[in-house]
């Protein structure tokens, strides 16, 4: 694997998130325990919307050149993941339910890699 590689699987993912959370609002928070009521879906068409410009940011750096850009992405992806990790910890503290903890590794795992294939790593010339 490399960073453009792990690009492209982030984006993908990201763009699946941003498509379900918008076409199907409630499926992703009840996989967690949490019922979202049809006038709260804006609040997942909201994040479905930043999830698709996350995957947006993920599938244009795969043609960065500039290793300050790249870097720059990287750091954003690492605090995009790091802050949901830390909300998705607040939220359980708040009675959502443990299957959130799924997630929050999942994240940290992501930020393992793109720590690992984006800042330990040269950036692609």
């Amino acid at each position: 694997m490399n960073l453009r590689i792990l690009l492209t699987l982030h984006g993908l993912v990201t763009l699946a998130a941003g498509v379900v959370l918008i076409i199907a609002p409630g499926l992703v928070p009840s996989a967690v325990g949490v019922r979202i009521t049809p006038d709260a879906y804006l609040v997942c068409y909201l994040l479905g919307a930043a999830e698709l410009a996350v995957a947006f940011l993920s599938f244009a750096a795969r043609t960065l050149r500039q290793p300050e850009g790249t870097r720059l992405v990287v750091w954003t992806m690492i605090v995009f993941h790091g802050g949901t990790a830390v909300v998705e910890t607040y939220a359980f503290t708040r009675g959502v339910h443990a299957g959130i903890w799924a997630n929050v590794a999942l994240r940290l795992a992501v930020i393992a890699l793109f720590t690992h294939y984006g800042l330990r790593q040269k950036a692609p010339s």
